[in-house]
């Protein structure tokens, strides 16, 4: 009964250790997203659905030939 108390306290102080560097690791910076935000402009717009209407009016809902590539269904 005893080794079970033991492991019981091991295993709380190793997960608390790690709850802690992991805390750390987060106010430190290490999961920000450095990455995504200089390819954003890469990646293609979505797609206006057919039942809504763009913000500037003054412009044709005109699919253009590359998104008529990427999305066979229209």
């Amino acid at each position: 009964m005893t080794i079970i108390y033991m492991l019981l306290t091991i295993s709380l102080f190793v997960a608390i250790v790690f709850f802690v560097l992991f805390v750390f690791s987060v106010k430190k910076g290490q999961y920000d997203d450095t990455y995504t935000p200089a390819v954003r402009m890469l990646f293609e717009d979505e797609l206006v659905k057919e039942g809504k209407q763009p913000k500037n009016e003054g412009l044709k809902n005109k699919p253009s030939e590359k998104n008529e590539i990427t999305n066979p269904d229209k």
